[in-house]
């Protein structure tokens, strides 16, 4: 039988899981402010990234050709690509920018739908209800986010005039999804 409190305290004592090893120090302060509330824990974050990701069928440790959850510089990801299509002759490389995430496990049904209200009134537009039983999960998720194919068979398909634009308006995604987790940890107050 599902227990909150000793799944809490088991997912909160295991060692982080993510290909990363930790979590983004962006979102770490608003985890841990949903860590320290008896009626939630998280079991997954992310502050929201800018990648290049080999574009296979079945997902590997190797996926991330390129990863950072900060905003970069236009040379930064030039770098990236040119390294990414001097490894991968094949295939596609996807160029992602993903927004900011969390996934949160509640102690009862009203925490759920208070948090989930809560989040979706601060512009966590793609949230949803992942679970009604046992854990009640919740995934809280912001809505910037672009994904197009940047390199296919190991040609780099734009030039820099459009990755200029491209970078630009990642960064400031990244921007957005940091004010929204700012602004829920200010809720938790």
């Amino acid at each position: 039988m599902f227990n909150f409190d000793n799944t809490k305290k088991d997912i909160l004592e295991k060692e982080d899981k993510s290909n990363v090893g930790s979590i983004d120090p962006l979102i770490q302060h608003l985890c841990k402010i949903i860590n320290n509330d008896k009626n939630y824990f998280t079991t997954s974050s992310c502050s929201g990234r800018i990648t290049l990701i080999d574009d296979k069928e079945k997902k590997s440790p190797d996926v991330f050709l390129f990863r950072s959850h900060k905003q970069i510089k236009l040379d930064e990801l030039k770098k990236g690509i040119l390294d990414a299509a001097e490894k991968i002759q094949e295939g596609i490389i996807m160029f992602k920018q993903e927004p900011c995430l969390v996934v949160i496990s509640c102690r009862n049904k009203d925490k759920q739908w208070k948090l989930f209200s809560q989040a979706r009134n601060n512009g966590w537009k793609k949230s949803g209800i992942l679970s009604l039983d046992k854990k009640l999960l919740i995934e809280l998720m912001s809505s910037e986010n672009i994904s197009f194919p940047i390199i296919k068979d190991g040609e780099i398909l734009i030039d820099d005039k459009f990755l200029e634009i491209i970078l630009e308006k990642a960064n400031s995604n990244l921007e957005k999804g940091w004010e929204k987790i700012n602004q829920l940890k200010e809720s938790f107050n």
